[in-house]
């Protein structure tokens, strides 16, 4: 197998969007014949035990003439999510160290998982009454 096909091809244009621990190329690249095609790769980064860490990408080639339908499935796909369950994000609500902003302010919010129940919702129990 040549060089060129191990090697990737000079980004055209490029922009990268971070979002927690996950990041996203989107890459314009040139095939042989000098036509345009998309990249899009995610890069995810993983935490050994030892506090190293290493990175996993996954990469989606796009060419041209499948443009119209992948953006076509694309925007459908994001519709149906978005009109059945909304712009919250509700699995941030379940992890530890969510935060989120509150009149301003940064409020750290704890997983159902670690919430204790309110004190209030007790009956008061005296042991004398036993």
């Amino acid at each position: 197998m040549s060089q060129d096909y191990t090697m990737d091809k000079e980004e055209i244009y490029s922009k990268v969007m971070r979002a927690g621990r996950r990041t996203y190329f989107f890459d314009v690249r040139e095939t042989k014949a000098g036509d345009y095609y998309l990249t899009i790769t995610e890069s995810k980064k993983f935490t050994n035990d030892d506090g190293s860490f290493h990175y996993k990408k996954h990469k989606i080639y796009l060419y041209k003439e499948d443009f119209t339908d992948f953006q076509e499935n694309l925007n459908e796909m994001i519709h149906y999510i978005i009109d059945e369950k909304g712009e919250e994000v509700i699995s941030e609500r379940h992890q530890k160290d969510y935060k989120r902003e509150e009149n301003g302010e940064t409020v750290e919010a704890q997983s159902e998982e670690n919430t204790t129940p309110e004190t209030s919702s007790f009956t008061d129990i005296d042991f004398d009454d036993i």
